[in-house]
């Protein structure tokens, strides 16, 4: 196939999607404070490196996953080796979550969440016939539990949450039997149970306390839930990006990452959230509508994996803004600012478009 076959073949309703999602991110950017500048330059700037990883990912033959175990071992490795030096470099706000190179910062977990979903997906295709087997069930969960447990001890609750939550999707997707998943979900809640008294922190039990009443400490623990909540109701209709009456600053810490939803409410009130939640929408049901059309299982899970990761950072962040989850810390998917977490996800989204490029 030569290379103007190929990029004809390329889903470009999905680039389009993702670079308006991207560019309302960096329009929520503006005028939040004197960063403002220097932030939607950076993430300009990530995006257009990010299209074109997901471009040259477009020409990179995913069959290499699907048909060699070595080249997903490999990748899961290297993520695994690189949350190790996460843990020994250089703190920032008490979390050892990046690698820091002079001025450039990674952030190894988001690799790792796609390590698991490539090795996850060449594990669960080739013994789907016997994925009901307890030991088939066991082993992946021991793939899910090592990088969890380094990126827990970072600490990075919201990262652990998020590649469980795509173990169990994929177990889910890969035909596992219900009674199995129950004993799962029963066992996770007694682990949940034994990791409240005895491994979490006391900031982190706060924050779980926080979550259920903010109001118990309005000016500490529960301050910034409540006040995310008053800047997406202060967003109203249409928001306040286009009334000069109102001052632009954001009400939220960390508008740019963590309470990046918040700040968006707030600049395009609930016409900007619909505007997000159909594109989201779209995004999503064209992911789902190439894994319903693959042959092949590999393809088909490492598609349905990278839905349920983006699906995962998006619904957490989102819930917890609006308060109905503690503060957990992890960005939203493509409108947050930052690199790790977006090249990462046009690293996917370059492999799913390689999919796309395969079908009939």
């Amino acid at each position: 196939m030569s290379s103007l076959s190929h990029l004809k073949k390329l889903d470009w309703w999905l680039v389009l999607i993702v670079a308006i999602i991207v560019g309302m991110g960096i329009a929520s950017f503006y005028n939040i404070g004197p960063r403002a500048p220097d932030f939607m330059k950076r993430q300009a700037v990530f995006l257009a490196i990010g299209m074109a990883i997901m471009l040259a990912a477009a020409f990179f033959d995913y069959r290499i996953f699907k048909n060699f175990s070595l080249a997903s071992i490999v990748i899961y490795l290297i993520a695994t080796v690189l949350l190790l030096f996460a843990l020994a470099s250089q703190e920032i706000r008490g979390v050892s979550s990046w690698i820091i190179l002079k001025n450039l910062t990674f952030e190894p977990a988001e690799l790792a969440k796609l390590s698991l979903i490539i090795l996850l997906a060449k594990y669960f295709s080739q013994k789907h016939v016997e994925i009901y087997h307890a030991r088939h069930i066991l082993a992946s969960a021991v793939y899910a539990l090592i990088p969890a447990m380094l990126t827990f001890s970072q600490p990075d609750l919201g990262s652990v949450i998020v590649l469980f939550s795509v173990w169990l999707a994929m177990l889910f997707f890969s035909g596992i039997k219900r009674r199995h998943l129950l004993v799962i979900l029963m066992v996770g809640i007694i682990i949940a149970t034994i990791g409240w008294f005895a491994v979490l922190k006391p900031y982190q039990k706060d924050r779980l306390v926080s979550f259920i009443n903010p109001y118990l400490d309005p000016r500490g623990s529960g301050y910034n839930i409540l006040q995310a909540k008053t800047a997406i109701g202060s967003g109203r209709w249409f928001g306040i990006a286009f009334n000069k009456k109102v001052p632009q600053r954001t009400l939220v810490p960390e508008p740019y990452n963590d309470f990046a939803f918040a700040n968006f409410a707030r600049k395009f009130g609930f016409a900007g959230i619909l505007a997000l939640i159909i594109l989201f929408s779209l995004l999503m049901s064209r992911i789902g509508s190439i894994a319903a059309r693959t042959d092949n299982n590999f393809a088909k899970l490492f598609s349905l994996g990278f839905l349920t990761l983006v699906f995962a950072h998006v619904s957490i962040n989102t819930s917890v803004n609006l308060g109905l989850l503690p503060i957990t810390g992890i960005p939203f998917s493509f409108l947050s600012y930052g690199g790790s977490h977006f090249i990462t996800l046009m690293i996917g989204l370059g492999i799913i478009q390689n999919i796309r490029t395969s079908l009939r």
